[in-house]
């Protein structure tokens, strides 16, 4: 079947199949900016190391410095970065200590990602006075770094009012307050928004066209069944592995905390690599590892 193919639309949208949007990123928007990848031509030039003894581990130090981790042989990196909000595993960081903090992290994470590579951080913004837009920081940051930026992910944690209270004035215009439901995963690239490798993909069409939208509903995961402060839920990894990454690769999570994206990995047939500075959440990840690794050998 032939696919008549569509351009820009000078007035509301049109088709997106074999879209044509030269037109689009040929205007002055897109002159000389940030988001002008390197050509194809020079990334298949940089190799990609095989996969060693280095991976499927996790280790108890700190993500500033992954020197167990070959340069460009991570393919995708996902993240949820401690907040500096006050849980138990936080220092009382100023902004800029902890801006500077993800900043060398997200400098030793584009070291160890193939070209191509995906990094997916979820991040919250914090506060109400005043508001503290976490993620427009985190963007500035890594885009500093020579990151691409390819999106941003909606994850709904809720569903409409509940008992939460942040009113500041009860049904009033006086000073109203907003109760966050969601938090951001950003999502950035090295070197080019697509990857130069093949491999194989073992997302069906249902969580392809699920995946691709930019609001995922999914619930949060509970602190104290998993013994951690701030756990996101295997579900989440999930979602983020399946679209990001082909069988085989290998994902790293800089800040692996109870080892939620290594379960996603082992789940989904990926290898995994994680940093962790707290030797209790190190124990709390490896127990959790090696529970799913029998669940797997059972199935």
């Amino acid at each position: 079947m032939t696919i008549n193919k569509t351009e820009t639309a000078s007035f509301g949208v049109g088709r997106r199949e074999s879209h044509d949007s030269s037109t689009f990123y040929g205007r002055n928007l897109y002159e000389g900016s940030f988001t002008q990848p390197l050509s194809k031509k020079k990334i298949d030039k940089i190799g990609v190391p095989s996969i060693g003894d280095w991976v499927d581990k996790i280790y108890c130090g700190s993500s500033t410095n992954m020197l167990e981790i070959p340069d460009n042989s991570i393919a995708v990196a996902f993240t949820s970065p401690p907040y500096n909000v006050g849980k138990e595993y936080d220092d009382d960081m100023s902004l800029k200590e902890y801006l500077d903090l993800i900043t060398r992290v997200g400098k030793e994470v584009y070291r160890v990602l193939q070209p191509g590579g995906r990094y997916i951080i979820n991040i919250a913004n914090l506060g109400r006075k005043p508001y503290i837009p976490l993620h427009m920081f985190f963007y500035e940051r890594h885009l500093e770094l020579g990151y691409l930026p390819m999106g941003e992910i909606i994850w709904q944690k809720a569903k409409g009012a509940n008992g939460s209270c942040a009113w500041g004035s009860w049904m009033s215009a006086k000073s109203p307050r907003l109760r966050d439901i969601h938090e951001y995963l950003l999502v950035f690239a090295k070197q080019d928004y697509s990857r130069p490798d093949k491999g194989v993909s073992d997302i069906n069409r249902e969580e392809f066209m699920e995946s691709t939208l930019s609001v995922w509903e999914i619930p949060p995961e509970s602190a104290k069944r998993v013994g951690h402060p701030a756990p996101f839920p295997v579900q989440l990894a999930e979602k983020v592995i399946k679209l990001y990454s082909y069988v085989d690769d290998v994902i790293l999570d800089p800040f692996i905390g109870s080892g939620s994206t290594a379960l996603a990995a082992i789940k989904n047939n990926r290898h995994y690599i994680g940093y962790e500075i707290s030797e209790d959440y190190c124990e709390i990840a490896n127990k959790r590892i090696l529970e799913e690794k029998d669940i797997n050998k059972l199935e």
